[in-house]
């Protein structure tokens, strides 16, 4: 893509996390591509852009992905990110990224049905990119509820913006804090237990 400046690859590999376990792969991957808004002033309409180029673009984060993941079938969790540069808009970050022709060429070569979780930020070169994650099948497994954070030093320019994908090959080392299924029966229990108290 003549778009990008450039393909950022992070990775961890996480061995122990209180105690070892089973090692986690988490990888992010982000692309440096020019603003396609930048120094036009306020642009009403942003489709055109979004679809030239956001299927494209996913496809090119999407493959890097897999490449470092081992393939689809080893990505559990998943999630995207955005940063725009200085002179641009939120939603110019937004755009590339909130629309089923980027998100759904994630989820269909790793198998998610879930939505990807997300940010939108805008910020200067080396700002925080934060990608959070959820499991690709169930929202409510909390113990795949993970957070990325990695830095470009020299991105996004003013008038640059940062697009990236999250995965991970497993949720965190030790969950032991249940999911959000445990919390609705019990909150329903309790409900019906403060209910038969009332009706006494």
């Amino acid at each position: 893509m003549d778009e990008i400046r450039k393909l950022v690859r992070y990775v961890e590999d996480i061995y122990s996390d209180g105690k070892p376990g089973d090692p986690v792969r988490m990888v992010g991957v982000a692309a440096v591509l020019s603003n396609p808004w930048a120094g036009r002033g306020f642009v009403e309409n942003l489709r055109p852009e979004i679809l030239v180029i956001a299927p494209r673009l996913g496809a090119v984060l999407v493959d890097a992905v897999l490449e470092l993941c081992g393939g689809g079938d080893r990505v559990e969790a998943y999630g995207k990110a955005a940063l725009v540069g200085v002179n641009g808009e939120i939603e110019h970050a937004s755009a590339l990224i909130h629309t089923l022709r980027f998100g759904n060429v994630y989820r269909d070569a790793v198998g998610g049905t879930s939505y990807l979780s997300f940010t939108n930020s805008r910020g200067g070169a080396g700002a925080s990119i934060a990608i959070p994650m959820m499991h690709k099948l169930d929202e409510g497994l909390r113990s795949h509820y993970l957070t990325l954070n990695f830095a470009v030093p020299d991105a996004p320019g003013p008038d640059e913006l940062i697009v990236a994908l999250g995965a991970s090959t497993g949720g965190r080392l030790h969950p032991r804090i249940g999911n959000r299924y445990i919390d609705i029966e019990e909150m329903a229990a309790e409900a019906v237990a403060a209910s038969g108290a009332e009706t006494v």
